[in-house]
């Protein structure tokens, strides 16, 4: 494609290179015949009026168009034949030529073709004169008289033919003269019947000069049988084009050559130089602005017409002409200037009532051709025929580009990404590797649920810019659905996709602010490779996503795909029937871990901990079935089983005359059901059980999540007099000062700061400022995963009043607990006013 409309004025000029030998042998020839024959000029009224005969002849003129150039099929012959037959020999040329000035100058073409022609006439005539006086003439009109006659006209044709082959050679190219070769036939076999017209004309007048009326009558009627004839021919032909461009479009349909063909096919049907299509921008398709230039490959983006034109045909909203057989408003012939457009015909583009573009013709091919007002209404109807193959393109195009991109952050989609992996997986380049990262935004529910889905689009609108924005330039970065994106490239290794994985999180983290609301933008990254991880696009996204779900585990953290992560997630999946069945079964249990104080190592409650033996697995971690029945619905069972089992359990406890305090965690989830504070008041008045002594743990994600979600459920629940502690603190992002709007009674520390006092100083300055700040604000603390003598040492030493962990006992079944309550409880601090007192597990 080029952007230049070029001129050939230029390679037109070239013509002289022919029409300074034709001239010159114009000239000698007339200088030959002017010596040797007398007389030479003569009868000049006949030769007006021949002359005149000669200009009429070459009026009606059957154009055939070869690349940019006319060649015009006239009448000429016939009165040059009988001028041969009745005038001198120089009267012949000058009549000839006079004539052919004269329908030149009319036509106003350019000085190089005008002059050319002209110089084509006189050596051709002057030539076919002198052939003709040369040869013996016979007596009479008889077939020698014809043969002399078919010489002379046969050189005047064979010059001219040569002489326009020569020149078309030279302006255009050798194709153009062998296409004007190819082309002969039909001309040599018109100057044929021109002959034979010829020679009829004069046997009749020389049986009688009447004749002349019979042939006038005979002109006349021709003239006008021709008329017609060139109008079916045309109409015919522009049909057999309507349905080629039809048919062209149709077979072209949606794909990006219909461009291509509309233009070429247009330029084609119209006989015209130059065909231009406009589209302004709309929406995510640029401007559309190219011609199709006959004798140029492709198309240009450029146009020949300034944009003026265009601009008043949308302004109107009508088709805009100009030209000799077309006429033209003042305002349409200043915008065009000096232009070098001869005519030109320019159409809006309608979808509906709305001008979506516009199509435009120029310069009709040949000098003496120009659009005429038939023309327009054959155009109108192609652009409308244009306009609706373009929409439906767009549409296509619109259509096809939503089925691969999402609506909201307009990035590519799931299908897209996996096309793309897939034509990416196929080239195997040694020391590289394909590597699919997924992010997944941290707690976008609770955007949504806090602020509006409206919130919540506009962080994933934020999130997929910045991470477009720092991708490197080789990454496709794509939706895959809901708050997870993305990105694939190649790589030289799996650490290398690691390392970059966790930079691109680290630049799309940041604070994202919603009017007076601050939140932090953060992910999970899921890392996968191929060929590593798998061949298959379909299994790549699908281990990314195991891997980011495993990252999800540890807040801002990047994994690589292990296959001990999908035997996890296999392993879960498998569960979830199981567990339904094993709730209705009753086959989970519930296990007690005893809660102290530190100090003088009284027994003040229980942890109840669901546990449960699968009859083809085993021991089930209590993570992995949570988890399940979190995602499988179940979780509201899980909890209500806890929950029974422990006030139940708490109701039959039979030491020290009163019930057995009991604590049973909370998923987060379950604050969101507004009647669960009813579920709880239902179950102690079913188990007579004191709302004082059950304690409900909720993990410190659930609590401090930035939002009042879970803040009316916490109070109903303190209102019925149920302790709340938040569980597993400062594992979060949270700090002690959230604590202070939470009715909450309870702080349990999570066990890696409490197993990691008597070796990391920094994991006992946190849990030395947990205890101090907690007192501070009324609650009490809890240590969890007491194990030895000095934690529990350094966790009096600081202050810390109750604690839990294997120092004091395992979680037991409450068969055992009761059991090992009995063996280890000191017999001297057993009375009716205080809670017995523990030794030491050994």
């Amino acid at each position: 494609m080029t952007s230049r409309v070029g001129s050939p004025s230029r390679r037109t000029e070239n013509a002289w290179v022919i029409t300074g030998p034709l001239a010159l042998c114009a000239v000698l020839f007339s200088l030959l015949l002017g010596l040797t024959v007398r007389p030479a000029l003569g009868d000049w009224p006949l030769t007006l009026l021949l002359t005149v005969a000669m200009i009429v002849a070459a009026m009606p003129t059957i154009n055939v168009v070869v690349r940019r150039q006319a060649l015009g099929i006239t009448f000429t012959e016939i009165p040059l034949v009988v001028a041969l037959y009745v005038l001198p020999p120089l009267s012949v040329v000058l009549a000839y030529t006079v004539a052919t000035l004269v329908v030149q100058l009319r036509r106003k073409l350019l000085p190089a073709k005008l002059w050319f022609n002209v110089a084509l006439a006189a050596s051709a005539t002057s030539l076919a004169t002198v052939v003709y006086t040369l040869l013996p003439k016979p007596a009479g009109v008889g077939p020698g008289a014809w043969a002399v006659m078919l010489a002379a006209v046969g050189t005047h044709t064979l010059v001219a033919l040569a002489a326009m082959v020569a020149v078309f050679t030279i302006v255009q190219s050798w194709q153009a003269g062998r296409e004007l070769l190819r082309a002969a036939p039909p001309m040599l076999l018109g100057v044929t019947l021109n002959l034979f017209i010829g020679l009829l004309i004069i046997i009749a007048l020389e049986s009688t000069l009447w004749a002349v009326l019979l042939f006038a009558g005979l002109a006349i009627a021709f003239a006008l049988v021709y008329d017609t004839y060139t109008q079916f021919i045309r109409q015919h032909r522009t049909l057999a084009e309507m349905y080629e461009l039809t048919k062209a479009i149709t077979e072209s349909g949606s794909d990006s050559t219909l461009i291509d063909v509309l233009l070429v096919r247009i330029r084609s049907l119209m006989q015209a130089e130059y065909a231009t299509l406009w589209l302004p921008a709309q929406g995510r398709h640029p401007e559309v602005l190219l011609s199709a230039q006959e004798g140029k490959p492709g198309l240009l983006d450029a146009a020949l017409t300034p944009a003026t034109l265009r601009d008043v045909a949308v302004a109107r909203q009508e088709t805009v002409t100009l030209g000799r057989g077309l006429g033209g408003s003042p305002e349409v012939r200043e915008a065009l200037g000096p232009n070098p457009a001869k005519d030109v015909i320019v159409v809006p583009l309608r979808s509906g009532k709305a001008v979506i573009g516009t199509l435009e013709v120029a310069n009709r091919l040949g000098d003496t051709n120009f659009f005429r007002a038939p023309d327009v209404p054959v155009f109108e109807t192609v652009a409308a025929h244009a306009a609706v193959a373009l929409e439906n393109s767009r549409l296509v195009d619109r259509l096809r580009h939503d089925a691969y991109h999402d609506a909201l952050t307009k990035l590519p989609n799931r299908r897209r990404i996996l096309a793309a992996l897939a034509e990416a997986v196929r080239i195997r380049a040694p020391g590289e590797v394909v590597a699919l990262l997924l992010f997944d935004v941290d707690r976008l529910r609770q955007v949504n649920e806090a602020l509006g889905h409206a919130a919540g689009d506009k962080v994933l609108i934020e999130v997929a810019d910045r991470l477009r924005g720092c991708v490197p330039s080789a990454a496709l970065v794509g939706r895959a659905g809901g708050d997870e994106f993305l990105v694939t490239l190649r790589l030289e290794s799996a650490e290398a996709a690691v390392e970059l994985a966790g930079q691109l999180r680290e630049q799309i983290r940041d604070e994202m602010v919603f009017d007076s609301l601050t939140l932090d933008v953060d992910t999970a990254v899921g890392v996968v490779v191929h060929p590593d991880h798998g061949d298959a696009p379909a299994t790549l996204l699908q281990r990314v996503d195991v891997a980011a779900t495993a990252a999800k585990a540890v807040p801002g953290s990047v994994q690589l795909y292990t296959p001990a992560l999908e035997s996890r997630s296999l392993h879960r999946l498998g569960l979830a029937g199981d567990l339904r069945n094993a709730l209705d079964n009753g086959e989970l249990e519930v296990y007690y871990q005893p809660k102290v104080t530190l100090r003088d190592r009284r027994l003040i409650g229980v942890e109840c901990l669901a546990r449960w033996e699968h009859p083809t697995h085993g021991a089930v971690a209590p993570a992995d079935f949570v988890a399940v029945a979190e995602h499988t619905g179940q979780l509201g069972r899980l909890t209500e089983f806890v929950l029974r089992e422990g006030l139940r359990h708490s109701r039959d406890w039979a030491h020290g005359g009163q019930s057995l305090a009991v604590a049973v965690n909370l998923s987060a989830r379950t604050l969101l059901d507004q009647h669960f504070p009813e579920q709880i008041r239902d179950l102690l008045a079913e188990y007579g059980v004191p709302a004082q002594l059950l304690t409900l743990e909720i993990p410190e994600a659930g609590v401090l999540d930035g939002t009042e979600r879970p803040i009316p459920t916490l109070r109903r629940l303190r209102d019925l007099g149920v302790r709340l502690s938040v569980d597993d603190f400062g594992t979060g992002s949270s700090s002690l000062a959230h604590l202070r709007r939470l009715p909450v009674h309870e702080v349990k520390v999570d066990h890696s700061f409490v197993q990691g006092m008597a070796t990391d100083p920094g994991d006992l300055a946190i849990v030395n400022a947990v205890v101090t700040l907690s007192q501070q604000f009324g609650l009490t603390v809890v240590a969890e995963g007491v194990e030895s003598e000095l934690t529990l040492e350094l966790l009096q030493d600081i202050g810390c009043e109750v604690g839990q962990g294997f120092l004091f006992s395992r979680p037991l079944p409450f068969e055992r607990l009761e059991a090992w309550f009995g063996a280890q409880i000191d017999p001297e601090s057993i009375s009716s006013s205080e809670l017995p007192r523990l030794r030491v597990v050994p």
